[in-house]
């Protein structure tokens, strides 16, 4: 009997084993399925909406790359590079990073300071000294850590100034533009973003070097990343793999080369594509390790400024970084150019990291940056549907100018038909004296004022911005629009004169 219950519970204790090697071997491969399935799944939701949003918003094209743990987990190109030769966009793409490319310049400062070549806490006078700033009238001391974490106190709207250049001193020229501005706030006192002060950074690695900006760049920082196909600033002859720029125009992508600011290289214009921007993600992200490059100064350009108030909730800024403190630290960034855009989004706890490069401005590249990456980390899209702001701008300057040319081809007809009646003497000249005088000022200081308020929009709306701030970096149709406003404005004042200064002869 007991031999027999011996032989009973080996049995069982055998089957149990025999389930358990079964399931081990199957269970494995059934997980690694769904997880594959998952994935494909994930991966056809991100092409859809990328497709979304590209379509409403009109994006040419767009590079989206996801890095995860070290590795590519996802690239694909979506749309075209160049929209008349029907040219795809490739993960080879060249796009301007925009205003991601602070996150370089940033890098090469701290790296400038491990070697003792500065400090951050150095005046800037110190490797220029000409550039004299002042605050309420007194001299200002500006340190390079105030560039580096936009506490200079210039203004943002320093970047309607810069002059057009491709010269070898184009960033001292462009620093020069700030000997005439007034700071907005006391040096380290706050934050406010100013494009300028990475383009002052910039021209302090030169001076520092005794190197251009895009010979150092090249050198210390892209090549040691292992980013080789990637530019540094904007040539004449752009390269094979560029994509071409475009900015709307009557609601249609328009292909548009905007002059070079070589000036605002070292704070807009890192050139890059989506595979070598992976390789700077996962440097960030700290799972790879480079020869020359030393992985403190990655960590240490996270480290945000924390002195001053936070420009969003829990949101400061670090070397060229926005760092967003919570539950799970984010990094990110945006840009964006007269005819590019780019987003950049990383989860370091997670080792994971999101990148969006389009061939046009639009804010449209952070919208899909943050969607694919909740769509990939299992989460539900909220609020990413809302279409692009600068889209809504140009439909309406569009709709603003089919009815104000409308309304100018009618004061023409207007006009017309008042000098035939004057060639006809159905009209004839009278004086302009009493009610008619007083019709004529009233009328004078009325178009004056109209075009007062017309020329001084972009300063109204947009906070002390230029008409020329909006040519460069606006869809072509708002100065269309604003020269349509303009001309018709100017046709009924004629017309009104007309008929101030003519009167209809009565028949007798």
């Amino acid at each position: 009997m007991t031999q027999h219950r011996i032989a009973s519970a080996w049995k069982t204790y055998f089957f149990i084993f025999i389930v358990i090697a079964i399931m081990g071997g199957i269970l494995p491969q059934y997980v690694a399925a769904q997880d594959f399935l998952s994935k494909k799944e994930k991966t056809k939701i991100i092409e859809q909406f990328v497709q979304n949003q590209m379509q409403g918003s009109r994006i040419p094209g767009v590079s989206l790359i996801i890095v995860e743990k070290g590795n590519i987990a996802y690239q694909n190109g979506f749309g075209y590079a160049d929209v008349a030769s029907k040219k795809p966009v490739t993960g080879d793409t060249l796009f301007e990073l925009a205003s991601t490319s602070k996150a370089f310049t940033g890098l090469a400062i701290l790296q400038l300071e491990k070697e003792g070549k500065l400090k951050r806490t150095d005046l800037i006078t110190t490797f220029i000294p000409w550039l004299q700033l002042y605050y309420n009238g007194k001299h200002a001391s500006i340190t390079v850590r105030d560039l580096l974490y936009h506490t200079s106190g210039i203004p943002s709207t320093s970047i309607q100034y810069y002059p057009e250049s491709d010269a070898d001193d184009a960033l001292e020229q462009t620093a020069r533009t700030l000997l005439n501005q007034p700071l907005n706030r006391e040096p380290g006192s706050s934050y406010e973003y100013a494009t300028i002060n990475y383009d002052i950074l910039g021209l302090i690695i030169e001076k520092v070097t005794g190197q251009s900006y895009e010979t150092y760049m090249q050198q210390h920082i892209l090549q040691p990343l292992g980013m080789n196909d990637s530019k540094v600033g904007v040539e004449k002859i752009p390269p094979v793999n560029m994509a071409i720029g475009y900015r709307l125009q009557f609601t249609v992508p328009t292909a548009h080369s905007p002059a070079i600011y070589r000036g605002n290289t070292s704070a807009g214009y890192i050139i890059s594509s989506a595979n070598d921007v992976a390789k700077w993600m996962n440097v960030q992200l700290g799972d790879v390790q480079l020869q020359g490059m030393d992985p403190h100064l990655i960590g240490d350009s996270h480290v945000p400024d924390q002195s001053v108030e936070p420009l969003d909730e829990h949101t400061y800024y670090g070397a060229g970084w926005l760092v967003q403190q919570g539950i799970n630290k984010v990094i990110h960034h945006a840009g964006a150019n007269p005819t590019f855009s780019s987003y950049i989004t990383l989860l370091p706890e997670e080792q994971m990291g999101v990148a969006v490069l389009s061939n046009m401005r639009s804010s449209t590249t952070t919208t899909i940056a943050q969607g694919v990456m909740d769509i990939w980390n299992g989460k539900e899209l909220e609020g990413n549907s809302q279409p692009d702001g600068m889209l809504k701008v140009e439909q309406f300057s569009t709709y603003v100018f089919v009815i104000v040319g409308g309304l100018g081809l009618i004061g023409l007809m207007l006009i017309a038909l008042c000098m035939k009646r004057v060639v006809k003497q159905q009209r004839y000249r009278t004086a302009l004296k009493g009610k008619r005088l007083l019709l004529l000022v009233i009328h004078t200081v009325l178009f004056a004022a109209g075009i007062i308020l017309i020329l001084n929009l972009p300063n109204i709306l947009l906070g002390g911005m230029s008409w020329t701030f909006v040519d460069r970096w606006a869809p072509a149709t708002i100065m269309f629009t604003l020269y349509s406003l303009l001309v018709t404005g100017s046709v009924y004042f004629v017309y009104g004169l007309m008929l101030l200064s003519t009167k209809k002869r009565l028949e007798t």
